[in-house]
């Protein structure tokens, strides 16, 4: 594994496992949206925002010239699409 993403509010603050290799970790914060309160409507409405901004942030990160990058840069542009 080479890149290693967090996502989860609750999951900043937890000790991540040891990954093999030496991977780029991050934590991009999202909402969680099991816990959204709503109706139906408004519940769909929060996961499309939620999944919308994901996918926002991983198209902004495959856009990166990774292989022109050195190592510790690449970390820190991951570290900084975590807003």
């Amino acid at each position: 594994m080479d890149f290693i993403i967090t996502t989860c509010d609750s999951a900043a603050g937890e000790t991540c496992p040891i990954w093999p290799g030496h991977p780029s970790t991050a934590h991009w914060p999202f909402p969680d949206p099991w816990k959204f309160v709503g109706t139906e409507t408004e519940t769909m409405a929060h996961y499309g925002e939620v999944f919308n901004a994901i996918a926002a942030r991983i198209v902004a990160f495959l856009a990166l010239p990774i292989d022109d990058l050195d190592t510790a840069t690449v970390a820190l542009e991951l570290k900084s699409l975590g807003g």
